[in-house]
């Protein structure tokens, strides 16, 4: 299977970034950018997700979305992987714990958006994520104040790192969790399909 998924060197800290990007937009692209450079990382995955265990519909066919991700996210640092389809897993917690086994020389941070971490504690084996790999928090829009007071971030409160010290999280062992403010882009992947730009 190796020969299937992402190079990474010895030592090196990878940031994951997870979704449907249905479709990815330069919102996915700027958030990826300021994560390598607040939170130190050698390369950031894209895990384009067979799908979405929280949401009713499905989503745009794996190989359009993994084109349009590409042709979104062009950097020598950031690599666009379809690996969650290759793993057979289905849930976060899992992905991680697979990636793990096969990077055991490797760290890894889970990367998200602020909306993310205000719904967090409804994802599959939440708390074992939290546990498991240090999470960079990046503000989105409208999204400060209802992250800030999640269930996740009332319950992990004294393992948050000040977001001056980001470049410290990546080798902060789990449970590690570092919010940090970033010029926004207020666009997402539902607005795109609402207004029809982006169809299966």
């Amino acid at each position: 299977m190796r020969h299937d998924i992402p190079y990474a060197a010895s030592g090196q800290v990878i940031g994951l970034l997870g979704g449907s990007f249905d479709p990815a937009h330069a919102g996915h692209a700027h958030i990826t950018r300021e994560a390598l450079k607040r939170f130190g990382l050698d390369q950031v995955w894209w895990l384009v997700s067979p799908g979405n265990p929280l949401k009713s519909h499905g989503p745009a066919p794996m190989e359009q979305r993994l084109a349009q991700a590409r042709a979104v996210m062009q950097h020598p640092r950031v690599k666009v992987t379809g690996i969650e389809e290759r793993l057979g897993t289905r849930y976060t917690a899992q992905t991680l714990r697979a990636l793990q086994g096969l990077y055991p020389k490797q760290r890894f941070v889970w990367l998200m958006g602020a909306d993310n971490l205000a719904q967090f504690h409804l994802w599959q084996d939440w708390q074992d994520i939290v546990n498991s790999v240090p999470m960079g928090i990046l503000a989105r829009p409208g999204q400060r104040i209802s992250a800030r007071m999640s269930r996740t971030a009332t319950l992990y409160a004294p393992y948050r790192i000040p977001g001056r010290f980001s470049q410290g999280l990546a080798h902060t062992h789990a449970p590690a969790w570092c919010f940090v403010n970033v010029p926004m882009m207020d666009v997402s992947s539902s607005a795109i399909r609402a207004s029809g730009g982006w169809s299966a």
